[in-house]
């Protein structure tokens, strides 16, 4: 196999505020395989979850130093790869397990979605996301989205340093916002909040009320996640018996562990192909969580439409899709990611079915960080 990465930045249009901070650009890695005359990509890059960080150098130096137990691999059977995958951290793991799905599709070539017998037909409309600010910056956003898609579901982040009137403005503020638009158009819009584990107990449960009264129809991550896997569910489990709606775990939970710890304290979670690894163990989840009776969100960070290429073919697993990422950059490197009105589509071409951009491809090959195996 070859191994090729490549460092590129995203860049946002609008940058996004969170409990955590405000986020602008970011720089992000393409991994690409090359085997038999087919190449596989995938994308990852670093985060914060505010109780685990991880950095795109340090993911960069990881995928290098795989080269060599590789080299003597194929990318098929994945099974025989699955060991040195284990090894590496969720983001690092999700870009090379990204590049060997796109590369087994290809070789096949199917996109994932078909190989897995799911529906592309069945595919909710995703959310768009309105940051912390000022309330009348807040508005502006919500304007600007309404001008780029039709925008039917709003994702209102809260859990603002600045407190709960901050917070309670904010949502005050968006939902006039949003029965002003029903009334004049007739068209319906949910609301969300993602509190990004901005609140403690108390002030989560202060909430609860003001958010039924808006009409939000779903509470993410109102906790700020914990390292201590009992401390981390003793929180939901507290909360879920007073929340009137639907509770989401996103910070708490990266893997099929985290889901079966908090399936009996949450109405659904939130699956992130960085967090979880990559698309072998977000398929997982995604169907266990639905047998288990649980809604499945499926969420983006600064992401490319790469990765959330590699998302979309998941959608039809999923009730509440949130990935809106690739939406706000202006400097997307990669083709393929469509949309019909708010619905983002799992593309239809052989394995990922999102490609770099030609006239990116070419810019970058002069600077590309390439490793390469036999």
């Amino acid at each position: 196999m070859r191994l090729r990465l490549r460092r590129f930045p995203l860049t946002k249009a609008v940058p996004l505020a969170i409990s955590r901070g405000t986020t602008g650009a970011v720089e992000h890695l393409q991994v690409s395989i090359e085997h038999g005359g087919v190449t596989g990509h995938g994308e990852t890059g670093g985060f914060d979850t505010g109780h685990r960080t991880y950095a795109t150098d340090a993911i960069a130096a990881e995928l290098q130093a795989l080269v060599p137990p590789l080299e003597p691999l194929a990318p098929e059977p994945l099974q025989a790869i699955e060991p040195l995958l284990a090894e590496l951290s969720p983001p690092a793991r999700c870009g090379l397990d990204l590049a060997l799905h796109d590369w087994w599709g290809q070789r096949l070539g199917e996109p994932l979605h078909r190989l897995w017998g799911l529906d592309p037909g069945a595919c909710a409309a995703t959310s768009v996301t309105l940051g912390l600010g000022e309330p009348a910056a807040v508005l502006a956003r919500l304007e600007r989205w309404w001008q780029q898609l039709p925008a039917t579901r709003i994702k209102l982040k809260l859990g603002s340093p600045d407190g709960l009137a901050h917070d309670l403005a904010l949502l005050e503020v968006v939902a006039a916002a949003l029965e002003q638009r029903r009334q004049a158009t007739g068209a319906a819009c949910e609301l969300q909040v993602d509190a990004n584990g901005g609140w403690d107990l108390d002030a989560a449960q202060a909430m609860l009320e003001p958010l039924a009264r808006a009409g939000v129809v779903l509470l993410e991550q109102p906790l700020a996640p914990q390292a201590d896997a009992a401390a981390d569910t003793a929180g939901f489990a507290t909360l879920h018996p007073h929340c009137p709606i639907p509770l989401v775990a996103d910070e708490s939970c990266w893997d099929l562990a985290d889901l079966l710890r908090l399936a009996p304290h949450v109405d659904g979670i939130n699956i992130k192909l960085l967090k979880s690894g990559g698309l072998g163990e977000a398929l997982l989840m995604a169907r266990t969580a639905r047998r288990l009776g649980l809604g499945v969100m499926l969420g983006c960070y600064s992401d490319g439409a790469l990765l959330n290429g590699a998302a979309a073919q998941l959608l039809p697993l999923v009730r509440w899709p949130d990935l809106d990422s690739h939406l706000n950059l202006i400097d997307d490197p990669f083709v393929g990611l469509e949309r019909r009105g708010d619905v983002v589509q799992p593309p239809a071409a052989a394995g990922i079915g999102v490609r770099p951009g030609p006239d990116w491809a070419a810019e970058t090959r002069s600077t590309a960080l390439e490793v390469n195996g036999c």
